[in-house]
């Protein structure tokens, strides 16, 4: 199969009209509405991407096609080109040697070359409009691809959120949690009750006085011992002054 046959194919094939359909599909797809008529949005997500990304590789891959027979073709519009002056040369030769017969069969030759290089010519440019189309194509995907993924981690964020609140209301539901609760009040009796043995023998170390305590009240009681001495001594000079005032 030449490469004109092999483009006829590939532009008229169902599959290229099937490629280009879904991808306009999914270019105008309303994520939102899908979204909020999902029954699980999260495996809708998951599965829109995935359209996308086998979409894409193959909007990728029909482009690549696409350029390779877009290659081929202008080796072969080279090679008419040359078939064409070929012709020509050979017609002129013809017509010096008046074989008017030849020349104008190469003539003819020339122009079947000529035909065949004007279709090919008119196939690239319509292949030139088709990679357009792909290139415009595989940006709007990748932006949509872009945002469903965004999608995917904003729904994967809810939705972690909202088990987890189940499960804590789950948790604070059930009579596993109030026999925790019942364990820790458990917990700060004992708590209390250590505390409270931890004050009593601080308490009754208290009361017993060491040796430098003991010492230390000695010594407070010699200087209370003296200031009481002082105080009957000046209260006795006090008395004498009384006596002799009274005596004149």
């Amino acid at each position: 199969m030449t490469a004109r046959d092999r483009a006829n194919t590939f532009l008229d094939g169902v599959a290229f009209m099937g490629i280009f359909s879904r991808t306009r599909d999914i270019i105008a797809a309303n994520f939102n509405d899908m979204l909020d008529k999902a029954d699980d949005p999260a495996k809708m997500i998951r599965m829109i991407i995935l359209e996308m990304e086998e979409t894409l590789v193959e909007v990728r891959a029909s482009a690549a096609r696409t350029i390779a027979d877009q290659k081929e073709m202008h080796r072969h519009c080279v090679k008419l080109d040359r078939l064409q002056a070929d012709w020509a040369e050979k017609a002129q030769l013809a017509l010096s040697k008046d074989r008017e017969d030849l020349a104008r069969a190469a003539l003819v030759e020339k122009k079947k070359a000529g035909d065949m290089a004007d279709q090919l010519k008119t196939e690239i440019a319509v292949l030139d409009d088709a990679l357009r189309a792909y290139e415009d194509d595989i940006q709007k995907l990748q932006h949509r691809l872009r945002e469903a993924r965004s999608r995917q981690t904003a729904i994967a964020a809810r939705l972690e959120s909202a088990e987890n609140r189940v499960k804590l209301r789950t948790l604070m539901s059930t009579e596993r949690t109030d026999e925790a609760l019942a364990r820790f009040d458990q917990l700060e009796r004992r708590v209390d009750y250590a505390e409270g043995r931890a004050d009593a023998l601080q308490i009754a170390e208290s009361k017993t006085p060491s040796l430098a305590d003991e010492i230390a009240a000695l010594a407070g009681s010699d200087a209370i011992d003296d200031e009481l001495e002082a105080m009957k001594k000046a209260l006795g000079k006090a008395d004498d002054s009384a006596k002799d005032l009274g005596g004149e």
